[in-house]
């Protein structure tokens, strides 16, 4: 891996960091000397020695590390919040790809502190957080006054979606002008991922219908909006996963009643489309893209890990998009999965898409804030300030978070490509050597799923997992879905890592197999 090394003054720029220095000296009485030490402090975002320690710790996970929390709480949640929660593996502390539970254990975060901390625990590139702090720039601002790191942050978004390097400044201007279709140049900052979904659905929706009685009739007015979602294996909507607010929670199946009254009164559907199969997409298309109706939107992610990490294929992503563009349907591509554990930062890249939204949020952060974003377009900048309003939307110090997980990310595009290759390989090479009860794997890199042939099986191996303090769970509940083992190790997984993991899934597969068949359970071939 590439350790890069910045400080804040090469990171946010002179102009910037000179105006920051004169603010902390005058405000607090930072002696000058001290506040340009910290601005000019060069931060080693991953040491060797960080990942030399990671890795050495490696054989003590599941193992008792310090002394376990003597009095702990329960708090005061919700009963489904509460039979929910293991609070011996609440962490106390953690380092890159491992966390230290209350119960005193190590357990190894195989699956990203579930999606949202692509760079572990306490990584050393986030002690820039702490240098700004030290040097008093404020986390909270307001709509109005959005901060010069959030507005940097929204120009190297712009710039990266676009593909464009950094030098490339009056290339960057271009696409900030441009009002051009399906180029991404507008940011909307938000909390979570739920909130920007929600935004994009409303910039739809505002062609059907007006936000207030300020904007123009709608160009669909008499027309019922059509938002075409995946499908799960039984034609209803339980394979996607857009947030959960009340409009995304419908086109996924829940509020059911709701959804059906919607429908009947012509205010708005749902339908669900089958993953991956062109002629279904093409058929209901056509059948609702005319009056009474109007195709209103396509959502999708690319890594469907709500659904067992099924991968969308390149070829039908392509053609759903150009009928879409061809007949004025925007689509929303949903990365809040994929962002990050792809090298270029978005995967919608690799396939060669021109998405209207794009929805990034968890990875981008890095588990420091809850921050996510909207990209869209110049023509479907649609709201007015308060259509997508967030007061803690623009928090200074979240969008640093973003700059500093960017800047490593994009330094070391080989090193996330290879491991996540050699995972994806290696898994596949293990789910062959247990054909008997493991049907195949699925997912992308470090995004990959097994699918499991019986639900009683994928509980037992997560449930070996889980006792060894390895992070990966089972998805047994969705509809018609083969049953499947999620994974996602973190970014900076070294291979060392990956060859634990998969040396412990042969484990616990090994003991599967014995207790089955009462045989020695010895693998076929050595996996690592």
């Amino acid at each position: 891996m590439n350790s890069v090394k910045l400080s804040l003054f090469q990171l946010l720029g002179e102009s910037y960091m000179n105006a920051v220095i004169a603010g902390a000296t005058s405000l607090s009485g930072l002696n000058h000397a001290e506040a340009e030490r910290i601005a000019h402090d060069e931060v080693e975002f991953l040491p060797e020695e960080y990942v030399t320690q990671a890795n050495s710790l490696l054989e003590q996970v599941g193992k008792p590390f310090v002394p376990a929390l003597e009095s702990t709480l329960d708090g005061a949640p919700t009963n489904a919040f509460r039979n929910a929660t293991n609070t011996k593996a609440s962490p106390i502390g953690g380092l890159g790809y491992l966390r230290l539970g209350e119960d005193g254990r190590l357990y190894l975060a195989a699956k990203s502190e579930h999606y949202h901390t692509p760079l572990g625990h306490n990584f050393p590139g986030y002690r820039l957080i702490d240098n700004a702090r030290a040097l008093g720039i404020t986390n909270a601002t307001h709509n109005n006054t959005r901060g010069y790191i959030t507005r940097l942050l929204e120009r190297e978004l712009v710039r990266t979606i676009n593909g464009l390097h950094p030098e490339e400044t009056d290339a960057l201007d271009v696409v900030l002008a441009s009002q051009e279709p399906h180029v991404l140049n507008r940011v909307i900052n938000l909390e979570t991922g739920t909130l920007a979904c929600e935004a994009g659905i409303k910039m739809m929706l505002s062609r059907f219908y007006s936000l207030d009685e300020t904007f123009q009739q709608p160009k669909y007015e008499n027309r019922t909006p059509v938002f075409f979602v995946m499908a799960d294996h039984d034609g209803g909507g339980k394979a996607n996963y857009h947030g959960t607010t009340i409009f995304a929670q419908i086109m996924r199946d829940m509020w059911p009643g709701l959804g059906e009254k919607l429908e009947r009164a012509g205010i708005m559907k749902v339908c669900p489309v089958r993953i991956n199969d062109w002629e279904d997409f093409r058929t209901k298309f056509e059948q609702y893209n005319k009056p009474p109706y109007k195709a209103a939107g396509f959502l999708h992610e690319i890594i469907l890990m709500n659904y067992g990490g099924i991968k969308l294929e390149q070829q039908y992503l392509q053609q759903v998009y150009a009928l879409c563009h061809e007949h004025d349907t925007p689509i929303l591509c949903d990365e809040i999965q994929s962002c990050m554990w792809c090298p270029p930062m978005f995967l919608f890249r690799e396939y060669g898409l021109n998405p209207d939204f794009v929805v990034i949020g968890k990875g981008f952060p890095g588990g420091q804030y809850p921050a996510s974003r909207i990209i869209t377009t110049a023509d479907m900048d649609t709201l007015n300030q308060f259509g997508a309003l967030v007061t803690n939307g623009q928090e200074e110090l979240a969008a640093l978070a973003y700059l500093i997980t960017m800047k490593f990310t994009e330094a070391n595009g080989s090193h996330i490509r290879g491991v996540g290759q050699y995972y994806e390989d290696k898994l596949r090479e293990l789910a062959e050597c247990y054909s008997d009860f493991i049907d195949r794997t699925e997912g992308l890199g470090h995004l990959s799923t097994i699918f499991f042939r019986e639900a009683e099986t994928v509980s037992q191996f997560t449930k070996k997992l889980n006792e060894g303090c390895i992070d990966v769970s089972s998805q047994a509940y969705k509809a018609s879905c083969p049953p499947a083992a999620l994974t996602k190790p973190p970014t900076i997984a070294t291979r060392e890592m990956i060859d634990y993991v998969l040396s412990h899934m042969d484990e616990a597969l090994r003991a599967i197999r014995t207790e089955k068949s009462g045989s020695s359970g010895e693998s076929v071939h050595p996996i690592v």
